[in-house]
């Protein structure tokens, strides 16, 4: 069974800085991209960060330049560096993962239970 684990969620005001991780875990073979997605009240949940397995990064322009993805292929683990926070990017954010399980003949999705990130004025 595979998990996803985020942790590094809390409250900073405005200007600030968090750090997200998210921890795979289970019968896992092989991840390819690992993303970082987000959900605001009333809106819908956004990519905030990918990361494939070669290194290759992306970012909307609402995020470009304040945060970082980098992942620990070894140790299955992403983070995600959020620095200059505003109160925009308020919500929950979710660990996604494109990857196969040990027995598995194909990569499937999984995503973590998300961890609360709170900016304040």
């Amino acid at each position: 069974q595979v998990q996803l684990v985020e942790s590094g969620g809390g409250l900073v005001q405005a200007g600030g800085s968090l750090r997200l991780s998210c921890a795979a875990s289970g019968n896992i073979f092989s991840i390819n991209t690992m993303d970082w997605y987000r959900q605001a009240p009333g809106k819908q949940r956004e990519l905030v960060a990918t990361i494939g397995c070669d290194g290759d990064t992306y970012y909307p322009d609402s995020v470009k330049g304040r945060f970082t993805i980098s992942r620990d292929n070894a140790k299955n683990t992403a983070y995600l560096q959020m620095n200059s926070l505003k109160p925009e990017d308020t919500g929950v954010y979710y660990c996604y993962a494109d990857l196969m399980a040990i027995g598995s003949y194909y990569y499937a999705n999984y995503w973590g239970q998300g961890t609360q990130v709170t900016v304040s004025s």
